[in-house]
């Protein structure tokens, strides 16, 4: 029997991975900004960190975005396609999380604009991997905020020392190690199932590595 009671996910780099940039890269050559630096600005901008507390959407984050880069609608409707064409949902790693829950309880915890789980239910499906859904524009807090993990934590009626959580974000496994939750790194698929894996098999008497 395993010393642990659940595994927690995170969804963006994770689950759904940006796999090609490509697209994203000819857009910031063609308006002048350093690599990666688009990222930065729907994500971390004013508007997508709104977002991500449940304080705007989608619509709005674009909108945003379109003026602070100087884009006229069309522009900004061809940026936000191609923004998220590079984008993979990994069903391989849904497949395994899904053959977790024969014997553990799931959940994702996720800084994610409020349209998400409607792409998580309806586009995607995938809801069904996971016990249960927490989502920072729904709860209005964001990793690496103590609170989210918490709150995750009660949803699945676990104590933080009987879960693992499954980031790709150093600042967000540490925070959930605050808490005393057991955390893996997320590189790529092998890699994280493998430590999974791992903690799954580890007991107390043990010393985990």
């Amino acid at each position: 029997m395993s010393h642990f009671q659940a595994v927690f996910w995170d969804l963006g780099g994770v689950i759904i991975r940006t796999e090609d940039r490509s697209r994203r890269a000819v857009w910031e050559e063609r308006l002048g900004l350093p690599p990666r630096e688009l990222d930065q600005i729907v994500f971390a901008g004013e508007m997508g960190r709104k977002a991500a507390l449940g304080q705007a959407g989608a619509e709005d984050v674009w909108t945003w975005v379109a003026e602070r880069l100087g884009l006229d609608p069309e522009q900004r409707e061809d940026l936000r396609r191609d923004f998220w064409r590079g984008e993979d949902l990994d069903l391989d790693l849904v497949g395994y999380i899904r053959g977790l829950r024969a014997n553990y309880r799931t959940g994702l915890i996720s800084n994610a604009w409020p349209e998400i789980r409607k792409q998580i239910e309806v586009e995607w499906r995938i809801a069904d991997a996971f016990d249960n859904l927490t989502i920072s524009a729904e709860v209005g807090l964001a990793k690496p905020d103590p609170r989210i993990y918490r709150l995750a934590l009660e949803g699945l009626r676990v104590e933080a020392g009987r879960a693992i959580f499954v980031d790709d974000f150093t600042e967000n496994l540490e925070a959930a190690s605050a808490l005393g939750m057991h955390t893996v790194h997320f590189e790529n698929r092998t890699q994280a199932q493998q430590q999974v894996e791992s903690l799954l098999a580890w007991h107390p008497t043990q010393n985990p590595s």
